[in-house]
Order: C-alpha cells, then sequence, then structure tokens
C-alpha cells in the first residue's frame, strides 16, 4: 500500500544524483547505528524472554525453561546411551581434512568473541580491502580507451537515466509491500507524462508521513552550503529519519531526530547494584515502558510539517500525544507541547506567521498556537468526529480547512476561536464522502481549488465559491482505498494531482483535460479578468 506521497518542486533535485561512497568516517558512523539497532533489538527479545516466563540466564534464555531442558535432555541421553552400548560399534571417527585443520573452524567464532571483537551487522566490514578508485585496485581490470584512459563505470546512456532535468518533478513516496517499507522516488516528465521510478530507499518501519526538506541536514550540512533537497520520514519507530535525495543508494540515513542513544544512557542514574549485572536489562525495560518526554517521542510519528519562512524547524506529531519542534542545525529538538490529549496526526504551519501551527489530534480538536508562547492559551475548534487533516487556505490565511472520520470537510475563520471547542461554528460544512476523508489537499495556485480523497475508493475535486463547495468532478483512480492526494506545487502545472491508496499503485492525474473543471478554471480566470479591469 501507498502510505504518503509528497511533491519536490522543480529546481531543487541535483541534475546527476551521485553515488553512495564507503569511506572510513562513513563506515565508523553506520557500524555505531548498526549495533545501536542490534543491542535494542537484543535488549527486546531479553526483555520479552523475561516476561513470558521469570528470570533469564546470561544468554537470555529463561532460567526455568533451561532447567526442564535439561532434565529431558538427560533422560533422553540415558535412554539412548542404553540403546548404543547394545550395538556393536560400526561407525569411525569421521577424518579432518589436513588442509582444513589450519583454520579451526569449529572454534572461529569462540576466537572472535574472545577478542572482543563485535559480532554486529558490519563487524567484519574493515577486514575487506576496498579501494577509493577502481584504478587502485589489483584485481580489477577495466576495458581501456583509445587514448589508454579507464573507462568510466557510467557509461554515457547510464548518466541520461540517472539525469533529472530542470522541467522534471520528483514525486516521494512511502509504500509498504510484502511486509518491506521503503519509499520511491519518482521522477515526473509532464511533456511525455511519463512517470517511473529513480531510485528507492528502504525504510526501518512501515511509513506514516513524508516531508520534503529544502535544507541540509546533519553531515553534510555547511555554512556556505545550506540549500538541498532532503525527505524526512516518520514511521512506526519513535525517530525521525531524513535522508539525501541527491544520493543514489545510500545506506543510512543522514540525520536521525529522536533517542538515537542506548537505554542507558537516557535515564536517570541507578544504584551500582542494579548497574552491574541487570542494570541495562532494567534500564531498558524502563526506557521501553517510559512516558512522553521533552527530548524526544516514545511513540509512532504520524505528521511532519516543515516551516518554509524558517527552514531550519521542523515540527512532529506523534501518538505519544506530543508535539515536538526540530531544530536541524543541531537535530535536537528544541521544544514539546502538549496541546491534545489524545494522538496528534495533522501539523501545517501558517504560511504568513511563520510561528503559528495548526494541529490536529483524535481528540476531535484542532488548534492553532503561536510555537514562541507555548503557556499561552490557544484557540481551540471541535468537530464532530476523530481529525484526519487539517490545513490553511493559502489564498487566505485567516482561515484553514478540516477533514475528518466522518466523510465531512469544515472550514473555520481562525480569527473568532469559540469559548469552548463544543461551541465551534463553521463557515460552512461539507459532507465530502461517505467514509472518512482519509486525506485531502489545497491547490496552491488554483484558488478555490480543493482535492479529498476516502476510504471509499473515490477522488472528488471541488470548486469552493463564497457560497460554499461544489462537486466538479469525481472518480475511481484504481487505487483502492484512497490514503493520500496531493497537488504538484508548481504554477505551470498546478491542476496535476497524484494519488497514491491501498493497491500499492499510484496515478498522476491532470484534472484540466476534465472538461467540467477546465470550465470552471475558464470561469474563474474571465473573473479575474474583471476584476483586474474594475480595478
Amino acid at each position: 500500500m501507498i502510505s504518503a506521497t509528497t511533491w519536490v518542486p522543480r529546481g531543487f533535485a541535483a541534475e546527476f544524483p551521485t553515488q553512495y561512497e564507503l569511506d572510513e568516517g562513513e563506515l565508523d558512523r553506520i557500524s555505531k547505528l548498526s549495533q545501536l539497532r542490534l543491542d535494542d533489538a537484543l535488549e527486546d527479545l531479553e526483555d520479552a524472554q523475561n516476561e513470558e516466563g521469570g528470570e533469564v540466564d546470561e544468554d537470555g534464555e529463561d532460567i526455568d525453561d533451561r532447567d526442564d531442558k535439561f532434565m529431558i535432555d538427560d533422560m533422553v541421553d540415558e535412554e539412548i546411551k542404553d540403546e548404543v552400548n547394545d550395538l556393536e560399534p560400526t561407525t569411525k571417527a569421521v577424518e579432518i581434512d589436513e588442509s582444513l585443520k589450519e583454520y579451526d573452524l569449529d572454534n572461529y567464532d569462540a576466537e572472535a568473541a574472545n577478542e572482543g571483537e563485535s559480532l554486529s551487522m558490519f563487524s567484519n566490514i574493515k577486514s575487506l580491502a576496498y579501494y577509493k578508485s577502481a584504478d587502485e585496485d589489483p584485481y580489477i581490470i577495466l576495458p581501456k580507451s583509445k587514448d589508454g584512459q579507464a573507462v568510466d563505470d557510467l557509461d554515457e546512456e547510464d548518466r541520461e537515466e540517472l539525469q533529472i532535468l530542470d522541467t522534471d518533478s520528483l514525486l516521494l513516496i512511502a509504500k509498504t509491500e510484502d511486509n518491506l517499507s521503503h519509499m520511491e522516488v519518482y521522477v515526473y516528465d509532464e511533456s511525455e507524462s511519463n512517470l517511473y521510478v529513480h531510485h528507492d530507499i528502504l525504510l526501518p518501519s512501515f511509513p506514516l508521513c513524508v516531508e520534503w526538506l529544502d535544507v541540509r541536514v546533519g553531515r553534510t550540512r555547511t555554512a556556505e552550503n545550506q540549500q538541498g533537497s532532503f525527505a524526512a520520514i516518520g514511521t512506526f519507530e519513535p525517530n525521525i529519519e531524513i535522508w539525501n535525495l541527491d544520493i543514489i543508494d545510500e545506506m543510512y540515513p543522514d540525520a536521525i531526530l529522536g533517542n538515537t542513544s542506548p537505554a542507558s544512557e537516557v535515564i536517570p542514574d541507578q544504584p551500582s547494584m542494579e548497574r552491574k549485572k541487570k542494570g541495562k536489562k532494567k534500564a531498558k525495560k524502563m526506557h521501553s515502558k517510559q512516558k512522553a518526554n521533552d527530548e524526544y517521542h516514545v511513540d509512532a510519528v504520524l505528521a511532519l510539517s516543515s516551516n518554509r519562512l524558517h527552514r531550519n524547524l521542523l515540527a512532529s506529531g506523534s501518538a505519544d500525544k506530543t508535539v515536538k519542534l526540530w531544530d536541524l542545525s543541531t537535530l535536537k529538538c528544541a521544544r514539546s507541547y502538549a496541546f491534545h490529549n489524545d494522538k496528534v496526526c495533522s501539523l501545517a504551519w501558517h504560511h504568513e506567521e511563520g510561528s503559528i501551527l495548526l494541529t490536529g489530534s483524535y481528540d476531535r480538536t484542532v488548534v492553532a498556537s503561536d510555537m514562541r508562547l507555548p503557556d499561552t492559551q490557544s484557540r481551540r475548534w471541535g468537530v464532530d468526529t476523530d481529525v484526519e487533516s487539517a490545513k490553511w487556505d493559502p489564498h487566505d490565511s485567516n482561515y484553514f480547512y478540516v477533514s475528518t472520520e466522518g466523510g465531512r470537510v469544515y472550514y473555520f475563520d481562525a480569527r473568532t476561536a469559540p469559548s469552548s471547542p463544543a461551541k465551534a461554528k463553521p463557515l460552512w460544512t461539507l459532507q465530502a464522502h461517505d467514509s472518512e476523508v482519509s486525506t485531502f489537499d489545497v491547490n496552491k495556485y488554483s484558488k478555490g481549488l480543493i482535492a479529498t480523497g476516502s476510504t471509499d475508493n473515490q477522488v472528488k475535486v471541488w470548486k469552493v465559491s463564497p457560497t460554499g463547495p461544489s462537486l466538479s468532478v469525481s472518480r475511481d483512480m484504481g487505487v483502492g482505498k484512497v490514503f493520500s492526494v496531493s497537488w504538484l506545487p508548481d504554477k505551470d502545472s498546478a491542476q496535476t494531482l497524484a494519488v497514491g491508496g491501498s493497491n500499492g499503485v499510484v496515478q498522476v492525474w491532470d484534472i484540466k483535460k476534465n472538461e467540467a473543471v477546465r470550465m470552471a478554471a475558464d470561469d474563474e480566470d474571465l473573473e479575474d479578468e474583471d476584476d483586474e479591469e474594475e480595478a
């Protein structure tokens, strides 16, 4: 299924994305990350075994189960010995090949452990010989050109396949297939109506949201070069991964926002007796059950929103009921907010006021807050069912839209906050679908044009006028239950819509080709011309 999509505007992607290189510094970085994940996995397994049946031994095996196992093994061994004693010896010892004796393969793993070597995923990678260029590797013989120079790894045809033109748009798609989660980077060539996968990125867990960033983060950020093209991804894991879209076949993200330290480093110091043998296990158990805090999320990340006015700020909403504000220059949580008493599922920064954030939650409320003044009372509006998404009106910053699980779309005036959420009165309410409006998007360039998607498999395009919304066109795009719709953020192609859903396919729909939508757009152009003449 496709759970989230987002566009990358034209002109931000590198023309020729670079191939990932594993140098010494990168090797050390991924070794630490992989060892950290391996340690966490082993501790999770130990905790699970401990919860099932009491105490565990040093190998992570339940002691009670081990004792029962030994008793059974002893009984079986006695029976086998009796049977073997009654038989004549008919087998001979297997002789070990003389050429293999010197390697002592039976004790190979034991020797590595005794020498203190790490047995992580990449523990033995340093023993491999690698070279910065193929010319330095004596075992690789590259074909030579007429002038005696080595032929490049990528010929001209391969370079053309990787090339991204200024007229191309990128579409980021969070996808899960056969329990494998990844993000696919598509290239959309509008002139040819061609959509194809450029490269993909493997993800550690089911992706829930994707946000494009136009600022460099992590190890690639310098004072001279801050513009970039990155993707922030929220999953069922509490961490946020940030990947460089201009690098192909990258092994690990450029940055991780969240708790990337071992459990023993992030909880308060324990008494010395607890730290010796079982301190780490207890620390992990406490960490896995810890409550929301001000430093990082402890549950799934459901929503992300990048601040286009203050480019180093990224907001995240989580199932732990908190909103976190991240500083991309330091990769630290700048502040944590508790606006809601249920999961935070939607975030949207104000288009003109860079400190105002709109948040939506399963507690059936929408909150508009000034992130500079967390202690002041926030404006709050209530709706009939759980909030699915909330967005500001890009054409009038005083208003915002809200979609709900009940299939409705609300339009509120942000200047008139009610005394209580239950008394909120929208300017208009639209029953857009019979089932939940799982996704919707507001067109940035075509005023009053919104698209809604639902689990009823329908995508609908609406024209919003001062008197209220009217349906322009409805279509089943063949993507199954619709989980994501997004307008292409380029003025020349503003009426192009990307749709993804439960069938695991994505469709790009140019709605200008629909007669009803085209007529509505023509009427809008005429109205704009009349307004200009009157002015």
